[in-house]
């Protein structure tokens, strides 16, 4: 039988769970919900030694009133962030949510069609899809080129008619001018 070991550190109480609080907010870009999930853990990994129960609910709300804590900042700087390097509304809609951002918020920051569509582009230009590559000669590989390009697309987020659209763009002007017109698309 093995001996368990004793923790590292002591366990928490009030000044030391805020002192990692503050540590955290510091050091990272947070959000409310990746606030409390944080302190969650580390309570959980050692322990509570104050009186009564933990107040994370109270830290996290008092980190938040102080401007520690700013979740729609950090949405905005996330959004930001995602669509210049080419993440469609989907997959910037699947960020916010796992990092806390209310329902509300991420409706109000969801791109525009042109935004939208302007993220594919630089996405397509990036990796080189559609107009941006070079087509293989063969036509067997130049499908398989297009569903792979497709899927690329759509796992960084963009609705499957942009994705086709774009990778079948023409030319590099063709897709520039997709992107700028924004209509007769989802985002």
């Amino acid at each position: 039988m093995t001996e368990r070991r004793a923790p590292l550190h002591r366990p928490l109480d009030g000044r030391r769970l805020e002192e990692l609080a503050l540590a955290y907010a510091a050091r990272f870009a947070t959000t409310r919900g990746k606030l409390t999930t944080y302190l969650h853990r580390k309570l959980r990994e050692r322990g509570w030694a104050g009186e009564g129960e933990a107040d994370v609910a109270g830290i996290v709300a008092r980190f938040a009133e102080a401007g520690y804590v700013d979740d729609a900042a950090f949405a905005r700087a996330r959004t930001g962030g995602l669509l210049r390097r080419g993440y469609g509304a989907r997959r910037i809609a699947d960020t916010l949510m796992a990092a806390g951002i209310e329902p509300e918020l991420r409706r109000a920051l969801r791109p525009d069609v042109v935004t939208a569509r302007s993220a594919a582009l630089a996405l397509a230009r990036k990796r080189g899809f559609g107009p941006f590559g070079a087509a293989p000669a063969d036509r067997e590989q130049c499908r398989k080129l297009r569903e792979k390009q497709i899927a690329a697309l759509l796992r960084a987020g963009h609705p499957l008619d942009n994705a086709r659209q774009l990778v079948d763009a023409t030319s590099v002007e063709a897709a520039e001018e997709w992107a700028a017109e924004g209509q007769g698309g989802a985002a």
